[in-house]
């Protein structure tokens, strides 16, 4: 069976104008450092970095198409301002939760332009199924901390 008969649901989204135009999204993987002393999953923590996400989304820096935490890293679809490199804006984002939340990243991060023949839900579906995978829980709509089109719109009043 394919990962999308099995989480059928679609990100219908659409890309503000202030997006870069070429549409890039990109998979970005952010995983801590081994010396972070609670995993990213940890109740007090995973609320404020999905705030975190949101305030990027409000400030016009990036476009999240998907946000998943793990308890040591991050999965993300997103979208960049076109005035904004990518690097500057993962590394902004991690020293600001470093500072404001004590969380230790590793330096660098992982990033794949999704190419446009590679498909959003596709990689969504792979992005979704992480917890699953690793026994976190039984399916996919269980996990608390993502963020998807839908949950952004809610967030945001839309």
């Amino acid at each position: 069976m394919s990962i999308v008969k099995l989480y059928p649901r679609r990100l219908h989204h659409e890309l503000p104008s202030w997006v870069n135009p070429s549409g890039a999204i990109f998979h970005i993987r952010i995983r801590t450092a081994k010396e972070n002393p609670r995993l990213l999953t940890d109740q007090s923590l995973a609320p404020k970095l999905l705030d975190s996400v949101l305030e990027y989304l409000r400030r016009q820096i990036w476009w999240p198409s998907l946000f998943l935490i793990m308890p040591d890293h991050v999965h993300a679809l997103l979208s960049f301002s076109a005035t904004r490199r990518m690097t500057r804006v993962v590394g902004d984002w991690k020293k600001w939760n470093h500072q404001n939340h004590g969380v230790f990243w590793q330096e660098n991060f992982f990033d794949h332009r999704l190419p446009r023949e590679e498909s959003l839900e596709e990689k969504a579906a792979y992005i979704r199924k992480n917890p699953v995978a690793k026994g976190l829980c039984s399916r996919a709509e269980e996990w608390p901390w993502v963020l998807d089109s839908e949950s952004i719109r809610k967030a945001l009043g839309l």
